[in-house]
């Protein structure tokens, strides 16, 4: 198999191409990313492209699959910039996928794509895919889910895959994830346990995570597997506050929900983190996913514990862990993270 993955630089796309690689039955991987990176695994070559403004139609003659992973999460105060890359860079892959009569899609969905759900029972993939309407995040994801709803319809031909994950960690993503999320200003030594005393308990702060190596391996089983449709990646158990507070050794403190909303948004509207507010509550209103298609369909089963993905990305955190892609290396954020400062702190990309 002759595999092309967009977005083949970042926290998953590394880890997808190199189980790609891995793997007897694909031959060749072109990585596609708007940056070359310093890292060569087998079987790869690498191009770049934009989707934002760039045409993939020539990088996918002759493929055999495309997995597109490409995915813009800031700048969160330019959500014109995010909407220009994540969706109509969707719809232009897909146009492609459909011109260069590829007969594999697979493409990465998100549980940021499911409207509101239950906590206290996993949903299946039947769940409405609406999202939450306020982030950005949500609204795009939602989108592409429709979007790729008119491809399915148009293109019967095209054996589609979406991957809806919970949230995916490595230790080699860590550097990046603190960028992306957290922001310049937070120490990494200060994320180890006994430093931090408290961890905020909601009831509807469970989510669900996994690690982006076993992330990887469900997207090449969703490649060479005779497969279609929607399946939710997670691994056990699901994460609570109970659980964060034992790795980090700090105690708990019950937090409502307005409070936490409005911290980050005064975090958010100081310009300390780049996270929109609006994603604190897309969190607290995601439903819990039910992974049973995933085990008996997909045949995927996680090398790590839910727990072990959290683990790994607290102690990247703490060493600087990073990857010598641009997305996760830590030569992106420049001198004393300079280049994070000059973005406006989630203003620019």
């Amino acid at each position: 198999m002759r595999v092309v993955v967009i977005g083949a630089t970042g926290n998953v796309g590394t880890s997808v191409v190199s189980a790609l690689a891995a793997d007897p039955g694909v031959t060749s991987i072109l990585g596609l990313a708007r940056r070359t990176p310093d890292w060569h695994p087998d079987k790869t070559t690498w191009r770049t492209l934009d989707v934002a403004t760039g045409d993939p139609a020539p990088h996918l003659e002759g493929a055999d699959a495309v997995v597109h992973l490409a995915w813009l999460f800031q700048p969160t105060r330019d959500p014109l910039t995010t909407w220009r890359a994540n969706v109509l860079g969707s719809l232009r892959v897909f146009a492609a996928v459909a011109k260069a009569r590829v007969p594999v899609l697979v493409y990465a969905s998100s549980v940021g794509a499911y409207s509101p759900g239950p906590k206290d029972r996993p949903v299946t993939e039947d769940w409405p895919t609406h999202g939450w309407p306020k982030a950005a995040y949500g609204r795009e994801k939602a989108y592409v889910e429709r979007a790729l709803d008119t491809f399915e319809r148009d293109n019967p031909g095209v054996r589609v895959v979406r991957l809806r994950p919970g949230f995916v960690f490595k230790r080699e993503s860590a550097t990046e994830q603190r960028r992306l999320f957290a922001g310049p200003f937070v120490p990494e030594r200060l994320v180890r346990p006994g430093l931090i005393p408290v961890v905020p308990d909601h009831p509807r702060l469970r989510l669900q995570a996994l690690h982006a190596d076993d992330m990887g391996q469900a997207y090449r089983l969703a490649v060479t597997k005779e497969v279609s449709g929607a399946f939710n990646v997670a691994a056990d158990p699901v994460i609570e506050p109970r659980t964060l507070a034992e790795l980090l050794g700090a105690r708990l403190v019950p937090v409502p929900g307005w409070m936490l909303h409005g911290a980050a948004a005064a975090a958010w509207r100081l310009h300390l983190v780049p996270a929109s507010p609006d994603l604190v509550d897309m969190v607290l209103n995601l439903p819990i996913m039910d992974t049973t298609r995933a085990h008996t369909e997909l045949g995927w089963t996680p090398a790590y514990t839910a727990v072990e993905a959290v683990q790994e990305l607290l102690e990247g955190m703490r060493s600087a862990e990073d990857m010598q892609t641009p997305p996760l290396s830590a030569r992106t954020s420049g001198p004393a993270r300079i280049r994070e400062f000059l973005t406006g702190v989630g203003r620019r990309p």
